[in-house]
């Protein structure tokens, strides 16, 4: 597919999807939410690391762009949801390696939603999350109803859908709702640099690690030890492992193959 509303680089393992509409602040039109999962879909397969980022340092994403119908109350929003935004969620969720989402700008909509996607959210400081669909008489979508809670808790994400306030990155942190802020100035290299970590690591551990994670919201106690022993038992087997053992016998970093 050749892309027109994002850019995508691969190097060293490392797969960065850039959202490439800096002039209206990288809303998502239809266009970009098919590039994006095909994007994903594509790199998940050979990358070992996929990370979605913003051009420019205004914005990660402004959310929905409503300029991209001529009338924008005659959406079909129940279609347009389950047609284009749960692809491409779907395909950032269900990524085999890990996802990072770094947050360059204000995330808003749609666009917070998108980022809280990702399985690890770095973001600079002056970067903002804005659920902001009730300002315009709607309800956070594209996933956000699921993440929200599962992150920051019942009354903060309650208080977060009904205010829809602008939720700067450090309170973000501290509520839970991303991995960390950063700093403006050293944000490009920091990510890049965690990016880096997880292509060099032991991938499908990783992979083992989000099925265990995202399980244990559904299972019991007894259900969630059966699942880590099984998962432990296909790591237990891999390249990867013998790798990491014997790398720290032999004091040195350990050189993963990701299998």
């Amino acid at each position: 597919m050749n892309y027109s509303t994002i850019r995508l680089s691969d190097r060293d393992g490392i797969a960065v999807i850039t959202l490439n509409r800096p002039e209206v602040m990288n809303a998502l039109n239809a266009q970009m939410r098919l590039e994006i999962t095909h994007a994903v879909t594509e790199a998940g397969r050979s990358a070992r690391v996929v990370v979605l980022t913003g051009k420019g340092d205004r914005a990660f994403c402004s959310g929905q762009d409503l300029a991209d119908r001529r009338d924008v109350t005659d959406i079909n929003m129940e279609r347009t949801l389950r047609d284009e935004y749960e692809p491409m969620l779907k395909a950032i969720y269900d990524c085999p390696v890990p996802t990072i989402s770094a947050v360059n700008g204000v995330a808003a909509g749609a666009g917070a939603n998108l980022a809280l996607a990702a399985d690890v959210v770095i973001a600079t400081e002056s970067a903002s999350f804005i659920q902001a669909f009730t300002r315009i008489g709607l309800i956070p979508d594209a996933g956000g109803t699921y993440w929200l809670p599962r992150q920051i808790g019942f009354a903060k994400a309650m208080g977060a859908a009904l205010f829809a306030d602008k939720i700067s990155a450090r309170q973000a942190s501290d509520w839970g709702m991303i991995w960390e802020v950063v700093a403006d100035a050293e944000f490009a290299d920091h990510w890049f640099g965690r990016a880096a970590h997880l292509a060099n690591g032991p991938t499908k551990a990783y992979g083992a690690v989000k099925q265990a994670l995202r399980a244990s919201y559904n299972n019991d106690l007894d259900t969630q030890l059966a699942l880590e022993a099984q998962l432990q038992g296909e790591c237990g087997k891999s390249r990867d492992f013998r790798e990491g053992v014997i790398a720290f016998l032999e004091k040195r970093p350990p050189a993963y193959e990701g299998r």
